[in-house]
């Protein structure tokens, strides 16, 4: 897992490993595994979210050590480029850092595919500049949108606030396969363009070296990406309010707390019992990693509904 408190969730990984295979009377655990002599195997798909890869890798890599048998993969081609595979049958689960649109929904149902929503954790999408920028410190929303909403002009930070520096402003973005970037659109450019002079990248580690090397840059990105690179970049707060667990949490760092999301075909859940197994694992485990990695823990009730919704799927 890249640059996401890979020691944190490494650290786990016997706790959560030993629970997975049960103790000495016998029982299964967190890992669901059917019997004791019965061995799971099989070859698992997923694809999407990048904002979801540090949370799904660091489950991946613990659930390889309580089943060696199952080889699960993960792409992070962005929460669009994921629904692409899924509907096209290409994956078994897709990660998301939004829901699902109405559109993919009509896709899915004309391809047969039934599926099961699942929330695994709170995430806060994260204003972030180059460290060696100490005057934007904080922004309004509407400071935002005049930012990244293109008009035909050269952003400059004293457009922003005239104390600030003439200088050009520096963007960097998701792409637009990203549900980080769909939820930007949502929430900030309402449906305008994104300014043009913007770096995309589906990737958020691109998005953080390419931060960290400009002074005059200013990007997004999961809450995640930011606390693993903290100590190089500094994150802006919104109306006041800085981000961070608590306030993820509690919703108070609007408009950008958001859940994040794992959609599972209800037909492979069926067919393959190292899914569900994986699944079950996931839910089980997810608070845990959320933490490990950076983003936020859902209600202990949530976690209950998702094992519900699970067990559902017959």
């Amino acid at each position: 897992m890249k640059n996401v408190k890979t020691l944190a969730a490494i650290g786990l990984a016997c706790s959560i490993f030993l629970a997975a295979c049960g103790g000495n009377d016998g029982s299964t655990g967190k890992s669901a595994s059917a019997k004791e002599d019965f061995v799971l195997s099989g070859n698992l798909a997923g694809d999407g979210s990048s904002t979801v890869a540090p949370i799904m890798e660091a489950l991946v890599e613990e659930y390889a050590q309580a089943e060696k048998d199952v080889k699960v993969s993960v792409g992070v081609s962005g929460t669009g480029g994921g629904f692409e595979k899924f509907i096209a049958g290409e994956t078994d689960f897709s990660n998301a850092s939004r829901p699902i649109k109405d559109e993919e929904k009509e896709k899915l149902d004309d391809a047969g595919v039934e599926y099961t929503e699942l929330k695994i954790a709170f995430d806060g999408l994260t204003i972030v500049v180059n460290k060696e920028n100490d005057w934007a410190k904080n922004l309004t929303v509407e400071d935002i949108e005049k930012m990244w909403v293109e008009d035909g002009t050269t952003k400059k930070w004293s457009d922003i606030d005239p104390s600030w520096p003439e200088e050009e402003i520096i963007f960097y973005a998701p792409g637009t396969d990203s549900g980080t970037y769909d939820y930007f659109n949502e929430v900030i450019l309402q449906d305008s363009d994104l300014v043009k002079s913007a770096t995309l990248s589906e990737d958020d580690n691109v998005l953080v070296t390419g931060i960290k090397g400009d002074k005059n840059a200013i990007g997004f990105f999961g809450y995640a990406y930011y606390d693993a690179n903290k100590d190089s970049l500094n994150a802006v707060s919104i109306n006041d309010i800085e981000p961070n667990s608590k306030t993820i949490e509690s919703g108070e760092y609007e408009p950008f707390s958001r859940p994040l999301f794992v959609y599972v075909s209800n037909a492979a859940l069926k067919e393959k019992e190292a899914l569900r197994n994986f699944m079950d694992f996931v839910i089980d485990n997810s608070a845990e990693m959320a933490d490990a990695v950076g983003y936020v823990r859902l209600p202990v009730t949530e976690y209950d509904e998702a094992k519900k919704q699970l067990d559902s799927v017959k």
